[in-house]
């Protein structure tokens, strides 16, 4: 891709994602997710429907005044996305791909965080953790990431979500607020992801395209599957076989409901085309 081409995109999802952001997340964020506990401010003259519990003593004896303690919020948390990069995520027949798809949402949540003055960080992974950034905070890092969102080349197209959770269990040492983006066409990651939800607030985007749940009636379709590269012939007019392919679709998004229900953790479910504007912001109320 050309620096132009480049940079032009990363403008124009900079500049989408920061309007929702100003205009629509903001307060949901914030309220939907809380900071790690409260802090001592400062003390101020005790006022009617103060808490008694925290009316300072000695400051109160000293000024021979009723003081109260005043705490606030201690807001500073590290928002992760947790970006699927496997060969599955490029596939897309209605208005985008699951891999765009991926990207705006996650761009939106990125610049919330660092709007509420959060640090945000990436981890792409396929079968394997392909690249890690650090949270940070501030605009600058937010265009770096994503500038890698739209670039990134992963060397490997399949998919392993246990190596990328047990990967952010090393290298967080605090609890995080954690975004798993992918289509979840994985088994196995049950257990790394109870693991993980018990030390960080872990919410998964399962992303999904409308043909993946129906084929249409094309007569005999060679298939290959992205991440395996294996070929099949199908005859998408035999009425058992387009009820097999949608069975195992069902199966998959059940799967994911199931292992993150089990694991005390938030899942949502979104097919490329939707709005996911109004399926963050309702997530978003939800919690708060």
């Amino acid at each position: 891709m050309e620096v132009s081409e480049l940079l032009k995109k990363v403008r124009a999802l900079e500049i989408k994602s920061r309007r929702l952001t100003n205009h629509l997340f903001t307060g949901e964020y914030h309220t939907a997710f809380r900071g790690q506990g409260m802090a001592f401010k400062e003390v101020r003259e005790y006022q009617p429907g103060d808490d008694v519990r925290f009316i300072d003593w000695n400051v109160s004896a000293r000024m021979d005044h009723t003081y109260s303690k005043i705490f606030e919020e201690e807001r500073e948390l590290s928002v992760y996305l947790l970006i699927d990069v496997s060969a599955s995520s490029l596939f897309g027949t209605y208005k985008q791909s699951k891999k765009d798809l991926i990207t705006e949402m996650a761009a939106v949540l990125a610049f919330s965080a660092i709007s509420n003055n959060d640090k945000a960080g990436v981890i792409f992974f396929s079968d394997k953790v392909e690249k890690y950034i650090p949270a940070k905070k501030g605009k600058e890092h937010v265009l770096y990431m994503l500038r890698e969102m739209i670039t990134f080349q992963p060397r490997s197209l399949q998919t392993d979500i246990s190596k990328a959770l047990a990967y952010l269990n090393r290298v967080t040492k605090h609890k995080s607020i954690v975004f798993i983006l992918s289509d979840f066409a994985d088994a196995g990651y049950q257990q790394t992801l109870k693991v993980a939800a018990k030390r960080h607030d872990i919410i998964g985007i399962q992303v999904y395209d409308k043909r993946d749940i129906d084929l249409p009636k094309m007569g005999l379709l060679q298939l290959q599957d992205a991440e395996t590269g294996r070929s099949i012939l199908l005859n998408t007019n035999d009425v058992l076989m387009r009820a097999e392919y949608n069975r195992q679709f069902n199966k998959i998004q059940e799967d994911a409901r199931q292992v993150f229900r089990l694991a005390g953790a938030d899942l949502v479910q979104l097919a490329t085309g939707d709005d996911y504007v109004k399926a963050l912001q309702q997530f978003f109320i939800k919690r708060a």
